[in-house]
């Protein structure tokens, strides 16, 4: 239970319960990405300490937008070794997430955690995001779509925007320097059916991490020519 401490009060901080229960979830999480991660590579960050605070508890932070605490479906859009999403459907039972990652053996990991876990509010995807939101059974289907260091806010915006029903949100999970990517998607996220609603800066316990939830609404359909393919969205992003 060393860590529980440190957790809790992260925990508390987003005004979410945590309890022993969850902390084992996370601590199993914590040990099979270090295992996963000597025959693929899902992180750099591998000390134990590290793990908690730069991956679980920033994924945590995502509470401080209410939405999460209430939405029923969630798409976690090039989630890699599950950050944001994994974090945020352990804590939140009651939401449905929908993890999506194009590497298959990240898929694997994926569900080699979500089984040891047993977790029953998770599915896993394999797929490239510009290709999946193109399916009517995906298409703005989410009430939030997130995403944590995949690509700049141009990019991101055109893969994860598609997904999103109108009403719901895109949340990002951006560093510091946030501001200057948002200038140059202004016209992308506007063209794609969103709006900034705001950025919400977060802090990591027991680290100097400043980090930003950019919030950004869907107020109406993303038009049918987005996503383009892959080449187009990132040798052209929409400006």
């Amino acid at each position: 239970m060393i860590y529980f401490d440190l957790m809790k009060d992260a925990c508390d901080d987003v005004h979410m319960s945590f309890n022993e229960d969850k902390y084992n979830k996370f601590i199993l999480y914590k040990d099979l990405l270090k295992e996963w991660n000597e025959k693929i590579n899902l992180t750099a960050i591998t000390e134990d300490e590290a793990i908690i605070k730069k991956h679980f508890i920033d994924c945590i932070k995502a509470f401080k937008f209410q939405e999460f605490k209430e939405a029923k479906s969630i798409i976690d859009v090039g989630t890699g070794a599950g950050f944001p999403g994994l974090p945020v459907g352990i804590m939140n039972e009651n939401t449905n997430v929908l993890l999506l990652d194009s590497l298959n053996k990240r898929v694997n990991f994926l569900n080699d955690v979500i089984d040891k876990l047993e977790l029953k509010n998770f599915k896993t995807l394999h797929g490239r995001a510009e290709e999946v939101s193109r399916k009517k059974e995906y298409r703005e289907k989410f009430h939030i779509a997130t995403s944590r260091a995949v690509a700049n806010m141009c990019v991101l915006s055109e893969l994860c925007l598609p997904y999103v029903k109108v009403g719901g949100y895109f949340v990002a999970l951006k560093g510091p320097a946030v501001e200057e990517e948002l200038s140059d998607a202004r016209n992308a996220i506007g063209l794609l059916g969103g709006k900034l609603e705001t950025i919400i800066p977060v802090e990591v316990e027991g680290t100097d991490l400043n980090h930003n939830l950019v919030i950004i609404k869907k107020v109406k359909e993303t038009p049918a020519v987005y996503p383009r393919k892959a080449t187009s969205i990132t040798k052209k992003p929409i400006k």
